[in-house]
Formats: structure tokens, C-alpha cells, sequence
């Protein structure tokens, strides 16, 4: 049996309801909350991976840490370190299964994997 781990904000509406959608399931992640547990580079990296995204698309870029780098070309690896610097930035919830992973967004598409 494989686990599923969310990367979960507990604030956010659609980490909270990705998670529902989960444990209606009768699925019991691993809940990461990236925002206060350290997220290493090699686990963006993966995720990043899994998703089949560039890593620019996984940073949420309307929030305030980003502004300064929003008309930057940022390389990958810049990139990299601005999420772990900065793991508000991460796009959220993203779930990983199966070695497998998808973003919440909207969250009935963790249904995809689970």
C-alpha cells in the first residue's frame, strides 16, 4: 500500500477541502505543512517532476515575497531556492501518490490519483 502525503495549508480553502476530499476516501495522508516543517530542494524538485511543470509554474506569483522577481528571468534553480526560502510561494495543496502528484486546484482533481 502506498501512502498519500498532501502538502497542506490549513488556512487555505482549498487545501481544506482536498484534504476532505481525501479522507472521504478513507485515505489517511501524511499531512506536510510545508509552511511550518522545513521542504527540502529535492522534494520540490520531485514534485515539480511528478507534476510535468515547470518550476515557475508552481510559485504563486501574486504574493508580496515574489514581487521583486516577478519581471526577472529567473533560471530553475533560482527558482528552486526562492520556494524553499520562501515556501509561502508554493502553490498549494498538492498531493503526491503512487509517485504520482497533482495540484488542488480545483480540489476534485485529487480525485485523479486517489
Amino acid at each position: 500500500m502506498t501512502s498519500t502525503i498532501i502538502y497542506h495549508n490549513p488556512k487555505c480553502s482549498k487545501s481544506r477541502k482536498t484534504l476532505e476530499y481525501i479522507k472521504d476516501k478513507n485515505i489517511n495522508p501524511i499531512i506536510k505543512l510545508y509552511l511550518r516543517e522545513d521542504i527540502t530542494g529535492a522534494e520540490i524538485k520531485n514534485i515539480v517532476k511528478m507534476l510535468g511543470i515547470k518550476p515557475i509554474e508552481l510559485v504563486r506569483q501574486h504574493e508580496e515575497e515574489f514581487e521583486s522577481y516577478k519581471n526577472k528571468d529567473l533560471s530553475d534553480e533560482e527558482v528552486f531556492n526562492l520556494l524553499i526560502k520562501y515556501p509561502k510561494l508554493i502553490e498549494r495543496p498538492i498531493v503526491v501518490s503512487d509517485n504520482k502528484a497533482i495540484l488542488g486546484r480545483p480540489p476534485e482533481k485529487v480525485l485523479d490519483i486517489i
